[in-house]
């Protein structure tokens, strides 16, 4: 492993005396190592999420969040990491709104921050519990461009990239990977942000479809994943569904992750519930608005709500049962169409009973 030269006021900032923690996510001697290990052979890459998450995630692992918050987000393989007791995991993404619950249940010990919450959801006070109360540790602060840059050099092959961003901005002063220097094609004054590359050990990615050789095929937003197939030293696809190789050749658009990126693929309907899948299924609103304005306000209200929603379901299925089941199932693929134009939309009614409190709750979650 290298020896790393990291931003001194931040390491001052953020109290840090032995840095090693900080190494691998930057370490590309490891990653290339990791990558070229790989086998790159087009062979049937199926195995259960069991498996998958039992093989390839490892503790003290630096897991990337992937999707959007709760849009095509891998949710089910996460609640399946907190079942397997996975520890000292290091979290880095861009947002970061699935942290919150893995550092409750002990998984994730280590924040690389950005944002953590769900919009008009509600605010993730569990997160910032457990940063005040030392549960967690943050490692380095960034927005979401700066990030995404370290993921795309990454991706690139280049040790960083070149930036404007954060200048002027304190996150400079609590991240130790980035540094500001003088652009070096300019004579005159002229301050750049040097981003390094981000290599995460593991990134698991929820996509619409996929072969069994690890070919994937997604719609709506890529946000980061994209370049995290590439840098992340090991990567599971998980899919709504498992296509024949034809098929992928056939309707290419979207297929944007290699098979030669991926360790192991994983048919998962449902994988992303209670988040949104693009043109499968609408996000369950009133499971977020209660694990944000009740479950995230104490641990022992964490402990009920995940014991109900995740420690006692074996699988997404039984999940999916708790939502509503069929019913479930059928109002949330009519919102998501709907919603996208794929059906009509006029007079359909998009609005819910929100959930406020437990005294006004309808348990009814679509």
């Amino acid at each position: 492993m290298s020896a790393f030269d990291y931003n001194k006021e931040a390491l001052k900032n953020l109290k840090f005396e032995d840095t090693k923690i900080l190494d691998r996510l930057v370490d590309f001697e490891s990653a290339r190592s990791a990558h070229l290990k790989k086998d790159h052979s087009r062979r049937d890459k199926r195995v259960s999420l069991k498996e998958a998450i039992g093989e390839f995630v490892r503790d003290g692992d630096v897991l990337s969040d992937t999707g959007f918050s709760y849009v095509r987000t891998p949710m089910q393989a996460y609640f399946e990491i907190l079942r397997q007791k996975k520890k000292n995991i290091q979290m880095i993404g861009s947002p970061n709104s699935n942290q919150s619950y893995m550092i409750a249940f002990g998984a994730a010990c280590y924040s690389h921050n950005s944002y953590s919450g769900a919009e008009m959801r509600g605010y993730d006070r569990a997160y910032s519990r457990a940063v005040i109360e030392g549960k967690t540790r943050i490692l380095s602060e960034w927005s979401h461009g700066t990030m995404a840059q370290g993921f795309k050099a990454a991706q690139l092959g280049v040790p960083g990239v070149f930036s404007k961003q954060l200048l002027g901005s304190d996150i400079l002063k609590y991240n130790p990977y980035v540094k500001v220097m003088q652009n070096p094609m300019r004579a005159d004054p002229d301050p750049v942000v040097f981003v390094p590359a981000l290599y995460p050990d593991i990134a698991i990615i929820h996509v619409q479809a996929a072969d069994r050789f690890g070919n994937a095929r997604m719609y709506g937003p890529p946000i980061n994943d994209i370049a995290l197939a590439a840098a992340a030293r090991r990567v599971i696809v998980t899919a709504e569904e498992i296509v024949p190789p034809g098929d992928i050749r056939s309707n290419n658009k979207g297929v944007v992750i290699p098979f030669t990126a991926v360790d192991a693929v994983v048919e998962l309907p449902f994988g992303a519930a209670p988040g949104s899948m693009p043109g499968y299924y609408y996000w369950s609103r009133q499971w977020w608005e209660k694990l944000m304005r009740w479950a995230c306000q104490s641990q022992a209200n964490i402990n009920e709500y995940f014991e109900h929603w995740v420690f006692s379901c074996k699988d997404q299925f039984d999940f999916i049962e708790k939502l509503g089941g069929a019913k479930w199932v059928a109002m949330s693929r009519r919102l998501t169409k709907a919603e996208e134009y794929d059906n009509e939309d006029l007079g359909f009614d998009f609005s819910y009973k929100e959930f406020k409190s437990l005294e006004t709750e309808t348990g009814i979650y679509y």
